[in-house]
């Protein structure tokens, strides 16, 4: 079935949405605000459909030329056809839609609170990290790509515009390398990654890999000879989406990733999560450490605070820090970033919720949970530690809407939230709210 629609928005999604005559929404892949367009309808539900566009009947103004020319097929850049300019006011507007429809919030008041998306200087080339999935093609041969949004399919990409550019033409580099040395034997690699700086110049290759023997020595030869690299590892994992770590080795080199944000220098292991975009993730700083207030005095808390992005930072301007973090490899990395770089931290290793009853009063808190946002129970705990300002930093506006009214419950109203566009070319972002306690 196809319909000829107007596109109206773009939704927190890859699609872009529009209304049929009977007032039906459907959401359209493939289209940006403004365009009039032919679609492909491949779900038609009672209150909603879902369809692709497959031709363009008259480009809106949003519209512009995708830089990458593998845009629409490996699901890494969905917004690639869409204005700059577009993507922000759609980030802003996501941003404060969700305030209305989960939190509640009156749209004036939503409008009030929510501050401009800000941007990002370099809307191309300002990832630090690729990550690929390995599969295989007609022939048998290895294939590294990336999976389409809605698909299972592997698309093989040469290149990736949207990372620095020492390692934009990686994906191709290394999947040659790979496929000499994997031959006609089953090496167990499911995922590989690539971690760049273009302010230390420290460049990973991480190879994720099931348990099992493993050429080290060869592998190392054929990838140094592919990407320079400063540090080359195997993560030793169960495939899957828990992937249960079982140890890493390294290959050649520092067997670490370093990263530098402001005075301090990350070393970072490859299993440890540190933000995509390192230019926007000092924007995330500034806005938490200047939204707390933080007296010198004061004790601060860092749940889920990873390798220190934001502990650190708050270490070197308050004397009382502690970090929580569950993921072990974080945890170490925590612990030895704040060693190198001169700052005190009391680090706790476990679970923030079942950690944060525990720490006592407190006189600013810092969260940045993962997409599920709070687990149940946070934010009472909260509310007992009776921190003064709490930073909640979200990467998703849904979650972290559903937060902000349990917030509201327990006596802490949102002062300010601000989206921070880490994800150019995606519906992606991150949002730095500031709450005070009433």
């Amino acid at each position: 079935m196809e319909a000829t629609l107007r596109i109206e928005a773009l939704t927190y999604g890859t699609a872009a949405i529009a209304h049929a005559d009977d007032g039906k929404a459907v959401f359209v892949e493939g289209a940006a605000p403004g365009d009039l367009v032919r679609v492909e309808i491949d779900e038609d539900k009672k209150r909603f459909a879902h369809g692709r566009s497959i031709e363009v009947l008259e480009a809106g103004e949003a519209r512009v030329a995708p830089a990458c020319p593998a845009a629409g097929t490996c699901g890494g850049c969905p917004w690639a056809h869409v204005s700059y300019e577009a993507q922000l006011e759609a980030k802003r507007a996501n941003t404060v839609a969700q305030l209305v429809r989960v939190a509640r919030f009156d749209r004036a008041a939503a409008e009030a609170v929510v501050a401009p998306c800000v941007p990002c200087k370099k809307p191309w080339g300002y990832r630090n990290k690729l990550e690929m999935s390995v599969g295989a093609d007609a022939a048998g041969h290895l294939v590294l790509g990336m999976h389409a949004d809605r698909s299972h399919e592997l698309a093989n990409v040469a290149n990736c515009p949207l990372a620095h550019k020492p390692i934009q033409k990686a994906p191709k580099a290394l999947q040659g390398a790979l496929r000499f040395l994997q031959g006609s034997n089953d090496l167990g690699l499911f995922r590989v990654g690539v971690r760049h700086s273009d302010r230390t110049k420290s460049t990973e290759i991480a190879l994720w890999t099931a348990p099992g023997p493993f050429p080290r020595a060869t592998a190392a030869k054929m990838l140094k000879s592919a990407l320079h690299a400063t540090s080359i590892v195997r993560v030793i994992a169960e495939p899957g989406k828990a992937r249960k770590i079982k140890g890493v080795e390294v290959l050649a080199g520092a067997g670490y990733w370093s990263e530098r944000l402001g005075d301090f220098t990350y070393k970072v292991s490859a299993p440890s999560f540190f933000q995509v975009n390192t230019a926007q993730a000092q924007t995330l700083i500034d806005l938490v450490r200047d939204g707390l207030h933080v007296p010198s005095h004061g004790r601060v808390a860092d749940l889920y605070c990873g390798v220190g992005t934001f502990t650190l930072p708050l270490a070197d301007i308050c004397d009382d820090v502690v970090g929580v973090e569950s993921a072990s490899s974080s945890v170490r990395d925590l612990r030895r970033n704040a060693d190198e770089n001169g700052v005190w931290i009391e680090v706790t290793g476990g679970d923030s919720a079942r950690e944060l009853p525990l720490l006592g009063t407190l006189d600013a808190l810092v969260v940045d949970p993962p997409r599920a946002g709070l687990a149940d129970g946070v934010p009472e705990s909260i509310a007992a530690a009776k921190p003064g300002r709490v930073a909640y930093v979200s990467c998703d506006p849904a979650t972290w809407a559903r937060d902000v009214a349990r917030m509201e419950t327990v006596g802490y109203a949102l002062e300010r939230a601000t989206p921070v566009d880490l994800f150019p070319q995606t519906y992606h972002n991150e949002v730095v709210s500031i709450f005070a306690r009433l």
